[in-house]
């Protein structure tokens, strides 16, 4: 990533919903990312659900700013009574390290551990910036996909 960009993360707010809700449609993006909702374009859903989860006090939701502008999201949450991490990434920025350094700084702040993460078998992007961060792959899950609508494996990660 260029040393003149500046990434800095902060609670996500309900006025940065309609910038993430834009980032997730993407066809490629969905596909990558493989488990989403089944209709990824339903934004009443999307807003409705992400408000909500904004007020829940077990989630840790970040925007992600690059230079002050809104490049993607990170947060933590609480799957099945452990703790686990996603992200989000806008399309223009993949492979610039946005994500990696991202996961880093989140790591500074989101102290649960172990914290889990999960990708599909074929996001090496994602696989990468997992390990870079210091996850570690402790095994594999097959589900049914939607952005697929087939069953993908999905990689567990897992911190600490």
């Amino acid at each position: 990533m260029p040393a003149d960009l500046n990434l800095t993360l902060r609670p996500t707010t309900a006025a940065d919903l309609d910038i993430l809700f834009r980032f997730q449609l993407d066809t490629q993006a969905i596909h990558m990312a493989a488990f989403t909702p089944k209709d990824p374009a339903d934004k009443e859903a999307y807003i409705s659900k992400y408000t909500r989860l904004l007020n829940d006090p077990t989630i840790n939701n970040q925007t992600i700013l690059l230079d002050g502008v809104v490049a993607g999201s990170i947060a933590k949450f609480i799957m099945e009574g452990e703790a686990e991490i996603t992200y989000w990434i806008d399309k223009p920025y993949w492979g610039k390290g946005v994500a990696t350094r991202a996961l880093a700084l989140f790591l500074e702040s989101e102290q649960s551990r172990p914290l889990h993460a999960r990708a599909a078998f074929d996001n090496k992007g994602s696989q990468r910036v997992l390990e870079k961060c210091g996850f570690i792959k402790t095994g594999e899950d097959k589900g049914f996909a939607n952005a697929r609508q087939a069953e993908t494996v999905e990689y567990i990660y897992q911190l600490g």
